[in-house]
């Protein structure tokens, strides 16, 4: 039990371990990497045309000039590679969310940030005139940081709770998505630039973004895994986590830049691709526990799984169509999510 003491001089504060029964957690991290893999895998092989493992090797390490390798390489390796670390992004600041919030329910659009991506872009496409995916990435940036901030001044810098910062999150949410539907009635020619961004997708992203964004989303990485003790320390209670000696303020506004970072670069990457932030958090903490050291690196493997295998169903399900991720994520979240909730109580933080 906690002492209520702070840790003395020099002493690392230490979070009460949580004990676990079924597989070591270890093990769940491996079978996270085979997972990733697999998925990976599918994603280079499966499509509306499918390529041979050996064709997908030839392509990957070998190429030549054949067609299969040309799909490999200049087609299905870059949506791979997108997924991934869309994917992970999407896990991680739906983790720190979750933890942050104290709400197994939390998704990383609470903090307003899908909204303001989508807000920023309406504007871009319909004030600015930009059609290019290039020209809404930092739109969509610049829009996910203000509307973050927006919610933590709301919520109070000083004086901010969980349910706080739900109900800022909630009311610029509210806000932001009635301007932007707003906007598009008003501007048919927005509505229908608009129309493909707003359904979040791997489908024809230039892997330029990509490298525009991966700084962003190396930095929101590294920073979520450097806050998952004090995050930690944070899910007992703020008292608690002060004894241990944890900032509550310092913790909470590196966790929401954090979340800023993770998700608003997914989100102008792709778009904004919704269920992957809120289930494989939950979904994850029946074999990580509530402790975030071992729930982020589990986010991080199994949510670009979920991602690729969405993006391969989509491709498949009505070939030569294809069904963006985002709204097959939706319906097999949907589908599970109401599984799990019925099958086993919902996982506590």
């Amino acid at each position: 039990m906690l002492t209520g003491t702070r840790p003395r001089p020099g002493e690392t504060a230490r979070i009460p371990a949580t004990p676990r029964s079924g597989p070591p957690r270890l093990a769940g991290l491996v079978l996270g990497v085979v997972l990733l893999v697999t998925a990976a895998a599918l994603s280079l092989a499966v499509g509306t045309e499918h390529i041979p493992p050996g064709d997908v090797w030839s392509g990957l390490f070998s190429p030549s000039d054949s067609r299969f390798d040309n799909i490999v390489r200049e087609l299905r390796l870059p949506r791979t590679l997108i997924g991934i670390a869309i994917g992970a992004a999407l896990g991680l600041a739906g983790g720190v969310m979750q933890v942050l919030t104290r709400n197994p329910l939390a998704d990383p659009g609470l903090l307003g940030v899908n909204a303001g991506a989508s807000a920023a872009v309406v504007t871009a496409i319909s004030v600015f005139g930009i059609t290019s995916f290039t020209g809404y990435l930092w739109f969509a940036l610049v829009g996910a940081c203000v509307a973050a901030v927006a919610v933590n001044a709301l919520g109070g810098t000083r004086s901010a709770t969980p349910v706080r910062l739900a109900l800022a999150g909630t009311a610029v949410n509210a806000a932001l998505f009635g301007y932007v539907n707003g906007l598009q009635l008003w501007d048919l020619s927005t509505l229908d630039s608009m129309r493909y961004w707003s359904v979040g997708t791997l489908e024809k992203r230039d892997p330029e973004l990509l490298l525009i964004a991966l700084p962003l989303l190396i930095t929101g990485a590294l920073l979520a895994f450097a806050m998952a003790r004090p995050l930690g320390a944070l899910s007992l209670g703020e008292d608690h986590a002060r004894a241990l000696g944890t900032s509550v303020r310092r913790t909470r506004v590196l966790s929401i830049v954090a979340i800023t970072l993770l998700c608003g670069s997914a989100t102008a990457v792709c778009g904004p691709i919704g269920f992957v932030g809120l289930m494989i958090p939950h979904a994850v903490r029946a074999f990580t526990g509530p402790d975030p050291r071992w729930m982020l690196p589990y986010c991080a493997l199994f949510a670009p799984a979920l991602l690729l295998v969405a993006d391969v169903i989509g491709r498949v399900v009505v070939a030569p169509s294809e069904i963006q991720a985002d709204i097959v994520t939706s319906f097999l979240g949907g589908l599970l999510f109401i599984h799990l909730v019925r099958r086993r109580k919902v996982a506590q933080l």
